[in-house]
Formats: structure tokens, C-alpha cells, sequence
């Protein structure tokens, strides 16, 4: 069956908004749905039509995102699900092969997500580019390890996020370019984060902020949301919800970090982080961290030569790779990819390949955090160099880790 996909209009939206209420089975609270229709660029929405019915839809946020090295358009894909009606008919196969061609057309070289489910993106070229930490710290385990950062001029402040949204905006501005993954907030996002109506808090209590500073200046913020609660024999047994810390320096990122795990009330501290938090190292006992990880950031390279040419690399590598791609056919081919101190580049050419990969393990690679020597040890890349892996892994990759923090 043929079903046309075009980009929607504003008076659309309601129709839209559903699919995605059916797909993600989720009723948004009104002003949730306006919130979230003010940040929709309409533009860069689609839907694909049965009839009168839309019946599957996707859109994008147009990022600035930090890669290895610098920053460059991202097409942010999101808002993608298909009513349960019309699922195993080709429909979200159809709407990720006219989303990611658009954006080459308008330009952007590399595509990232957030993935509802971890099975689906996979055949779409997209590769799993970062990981996240999830830790659950019971305050009896919060102790800091001998040596921790302290600076006597720090101290903490309570503020309403909503009064210090502006400081909160500076200083996560001045760090948005140090981590790959991160993407500059526009005033919509902002108003999402900081959102805090009944509706938003799911009973998790009102969100709060502190501040780490000094006479001069705030070096940092944390968010979070307090659930108050008390065990069977009347002692306090409050979890704190930790939404975001951002910190300048490692005195205020450790300072934070203590203020929030020793507030009153609170037994157990629950955060997502990065893999390389600095908590990992500040913690006494990294046991009490109790962390999980899961994949965060799906990046997926819409355009190969750009893509690997707009980041940096950590060593040099000269490499001849030969791409699959059963997506976007003018990724398909060998492209050499050469990069020192001085210059990168990614050409075409008929030289014989030194890896053979899918274009997805470009994509997991890209943000610095790929797993390029397990793919192969797995047998899901080929290597025809001795090697030129081991080489290209290193190269791709960077400190800090991948992460963005902000399901988009």
C-alpha cells in the first residue's frame, strides 16, 4: 500500500501529537502538548498519510552538537512511532529513509537519537555512540575518597530554579562545547527542564536547585527533585532525584555532589551520569555507586566523508575504509580517511580496503566512544590490514566520554 508522507502543518498538530499519545502510550497533560508543540519545527516534521488518517510520523530538533574537536549541525531525529493499527506495514521503514535523504539535501552531514527501543535504529544505520551510568548511592556510602577537591572560597547557595534561570543557562553554555554529545539548549528546551507544574514532578516533589560559588561568580549548578518518604519505624527514607549537575571545575562538581547526597531526610541519591562522572572516583567505596549502564546516543553518519571529516582524532591514522550501507546507497564504497595534527580528510578511492564495516559502526565510533576492536574480536567487522583496527579505534577516539543528558 502506498501511504505519502509530507511535513505537517500547525493546524495538523492535534493528529500528530495522537500518533505519538498511541505509540509511546501516553497522555500528555495540555500544557505539556503546547510545550511541546512551541519546540516542533513543523518544517522538519513528517507524517505519512493513510487517507485522511496519519498514521506514522517522525521529526528533528536542528542541533548544535559538540563532536570530537568542535561543533556542527546535528539533525536531532525524535517524535518517531507508528499507530498501532498500521504497525509491519512498512511505514517507519519508509519515514526514516525520506528523514535521513532530507537531511543530506539540507546539508547536515550526521543524524543522533534517543531510542525508545534499542532493537529498531540498528537497521537504519544508526550506531550506539555513548553510554550512560545509572547510580543509586545510599547516603551511608557517600564518603569521599582521601584528597577530594575542596575550595574554602566555594560555598552553597539555594535558589528556585525558575528565579536563576539565566545563571543556569551560562553555565551550562560555557561547558556545552568540553563533551561530545552535549547540544546547545534553545529557550524551549530550557523551558522543559526547568518545568515543574504537578504534572510535571510525578510525584517526585518540586524540583529544586543549588549553587556552587564564590564571590565572583557561580561555578555550578545541580537540579533535582526530592521524594519524601519515611520507613516503617518513623526514620527518614527520602530519595533524591538528581536531574542535572554541571560543575566548572573539580572543587564545585565535588561540592555539589556532597550537597546532595548529605541533605536531610534523604537515604539513596539516584542519578544518570557519563561513564567517566567524577563520582566514579570520588566515592570512597565504588561499590555503593550500585551502577548500571545503558546505551544513551544513537548517531547515525548521513553523509560519510563529511561526517569524518568535520571531527578530530586522537592520533594519526591513515586507513582505507570500505563502507555498507543499505540506506543511503552514496555512503556505499571505500572512502580513505587520513588525519594527523595538521589536516583530516575522507576521499574516495579505489585502493584495496583495510576494513570492511557497516556504515552503523561508523556511527557508534563517531562521538568517541565506539567498541570498533570488540566488533571485530565479534566477527561483525572485517579487518584486511593487520592492525589498521586497532589504529582507526584509536584514533576515533576521545576524552571525555559521550553524552548529552537530555532526552530530546
Amino acid at each position: 500500500m502506498s501511504y505519502p508522507i509530507r511535513p505537517i502543518s500547525e493546524d495538523e498538530w492535534t493528529s500528530f501529537s495522537g500518533v505519538l499519545a498511541e505509540g509511546f502510550n501516553w497522555t500528555p497533560h495540555p500544557t505539556q502538548a503546547e510545550r511541546w508543540k512551541a519546540n516542533t519545527e513543523f518544517d522538519r516534521t513528517l507524517a505519512a498519510f493513510d487517507g485522511d488518517v496519519i498514521a506514522g510520523v517522525t521529526g528533528i530538533h536542528s542541533f548544535t552538537m559538540t563532536v570530537p574537536g568542535g561543533q556542527l549541525p546535528v539533525a536531532g531525529v525524535t517524535a518517531v512511532s507508528v499507530l498501532p493499527s498500521h504497525r509491519r506495514r512498512g511505514i517507519l521503514s519508509h519515514l526514516m529513509h525520506r528523514q535521513l535523504a532530507d537531511i543530506r539535501e539540507r546539508g547536515e552531514a550526521v543524524a543522533a537519537l534517543y531510542a525508545s527501543e534499542a532493537v529498531i535504529y540498528g537497521r537504519f544505520g544508526y550506531g550506539r555512540a555513548s553510554d550512560g551510568l545509572s547510580v543509586r548511592i545510599p547516603k551511608h556510602g557517600s564518603a569521599f575518597v582521601a584528597g577530594a577537591p575542596v575550595d574554602p572560597a566555594l560555598r552553597i547557595t539555594v535558589a528556585k530554579p525558575a528565579d536563576v534561570r539565566s545563571t543556569l543557562e551560562e553555565v551550562y553554555e560555557s561547558l556545552v562545547a568540553e563533551r561530545p554529545g552535549q547540544y546547545r539548549r534553545n529557550e524551549h528546551f530550557w523551558t522543559g527542564v526547568l518545568a515543574d507544574e504537578e504534572f510535571d514532578q510525578e510525584g517526585a516533589g518540586a524540583l529544586r536547585c543549588v549553587l556552587a560559588e564564590d564571590a565572583d561568580r557561580v561555578r555550578g549548578y545541580a537540579l533535582f527533585r526530592v521524594k519524601s518518604m519515611w520507613g516503617d519505624n518513623g526514620q527518614p527514607d527520602g530519595e533524591l532525584h538528581l536531574r542535572e549537575l554541571y560543575a566548572t571545575d573539580a572543587a564545585a562538581h565535588a561540592l555539589l555532589w556532597q550537597s546532595v547526597l548529605n541533605r536531610d531526610l534523604v537515604s539513596k541519591v539516584t542519578a544518570g551520569r557519563p561513564v567517566d562522572d567524577p563520582i566514579t572516583q570520588l566515592l570512597a567505596d565504588v561499590r555503593h555507586l550500585n551502577a548500571s549502564w545503558g546505551d544513551e546516543l544513537w548517531v547515525r553518519l548521513v553523509s560519510v566523508d563529511a561526517a569524518l571529516s568535520a571531527r578530530a582524532y586522537a592520533a594519526p591514522v591513515d586507513v582505507v575504509l570500505e563502507v555498507a550501507d543499505d540506506v543511503c546507497p552514496w555512503n556505499e564504497g571505500r572512502w580513505r580517511l587520513t588525519a594527523d595534527t595538521a589536516s583530516v580528510s575522507c576521499k574516495p578511492t579505489d585502493e584495496a580496503p583495510d576494513v570492511s564495516l557497516q556504515v552503523a559502526a561508523l556511527g557508534g565510533a563517531y562521538l568517541g566512544a565506539g567498541a570498533l576492536e570488540a566488533q571485530r574480536a565479534a566477527g561483525l567487522l572485517t579487518e584486511h590490514r593487520a592492525g589498521a583496527v586497532r589504529a582507526l579505534a584509536a584514533a576515533m577516539s576521545w576524552s571525555p566520554a559521550p553524552w548529552a543528558g537530555n532526552v530530546f
